[in-house]
């Protein structure tokens, strides 16, 4: 008996000691890459190599037409120097306080608000407060833009001059125009926002609510101690899909402003469409796309980084 469980046991050692004969058919880590093999496939054709032709193109003065000539880094230079360039990557940064920073403070103050107390209909809530993300841009941007028109045309002026505030040209004029884009993301993505950090509320333990309550802990020390780590993952998906948002944003812009006036509204994204089709300025819209996805890429690397260092 001793004998005949001897192969059985030389077998099972061989196997634990990894010896080639005994291993499962194929390798594990070459089986995986295979799996991913079409993915990725599909993802160099649609994303890899265009984002390649773009930094090829990036390096030539071409109009789209004719034969290009070598220009070197000289595009990208012109993303520092050239005034407009340089204001529309500015405007990209204030429009983050409206696509970002403010959908996520009112989502965390509505969170806070779930957190402490029992809201019934919370899911038909939360639907009509995501509304706004179901529909499309184009409708949003013709909605607000209607909303905005000057005089006595638009719903907003005839709403203040109910109470007596003389109406603006909320589009047309310098100061206003970029704070009124920029409001009009906020209207749509703090639902993005609020439905990310509510859903995470519920994830937290409700111990952890009953004891900073017996600690006597009020509404706000409860929200720092409790609910705010609690949705520090939360807070950096939000927080890298609206800086995403707010960076590439073109559709907003060239519908409400074509970023006017002047170039008050001009955003990079809005550069890009017109170097690249109406200017026939193809390598400087290509370079500015290119610094654009660099830029996109640090700041969502850098926002995860924090958020992995926090947990």
């Amino acid at each position: 008996m001793a004998i005949a469980a001897a192969p059985l046991e030389a077998a099972e050692a061989a196997s634990r000691d990894g010896s080639p004969g005994e291993r499962p058919p194929g390798e594990p880590r070459l089986v995986g890459y295979l799996y991913l093999l079409p993915a990725f496939v599909v993802f160099a054709g649609f994303v890899l190599y265009p984002l390649y032709r773009a930094a090829y193109i990036s390096l030539y003065d071409w109009d789209g037409l004719t034969v290009g000539t070598w220009a070197g880094l000289d595009n990208y230079a012109e993303v520092f120097t050239d005034e407009d360039l340089r204001s529309a990557f500015v405007h990209a940064l204030i429009l983050l306080l409206f696509y970002s920073v403010l959908p996520i403070l009112i989502g965390l103050a509505l969170a806070g608000v779930m957190a402490r107390a029992r809201v019934r209909g919370l899911a038909f809530f939360r639907a009509v407060l995501f509304l706004p993300q179901v529909i499309a841009m184009v409708v949003v941007a013709l909605m607000w833009k209607m909303i905005y028109q000057p005089g006595d045309d638009g719903a907003l002026n005839r709403v203040l001059g109910l109470f007596g505030i003389e109406g603006k040209s909320w589009l047309g004029d310098f100061n206003l125009a970029l704070p009124a884009v920029g409001f009009v993301g906020t209207y749509v993505y703090f639902g993005l926002a609020m439905v990310l950090l509510t859903a995470g509320v519920q994830k937290i333990p409700t111990s952890l609510y009953d004891a900073a309550r017996v600690d006597g802990a009020g509404p706000f020390r409860e929200f720092l101690a409790v609910t705010l780590p609690g949705l520090r993952g939360e807070i950096a998906v939000a927080l890298t899909l609206t800086t995403i948002y707010a960076l590439r944003n073109f559709d907003l812009v060239y519908i409400t402003t074509s970023g006017g006036p002047g170039n008050a509204t001009s955003v990079p994204a809005f550069q890009v469409f017109s170097r690249a089709f109406e200017s026939g300025q193809v390598g400087s819209a290509a370079a500015v796309g290119i610094t654009l996805t660099i830029i996109i890429f640090l700041i969502s690397l850098g926002i995860n980084r924090l958020a992995e260092r926090s947990t």
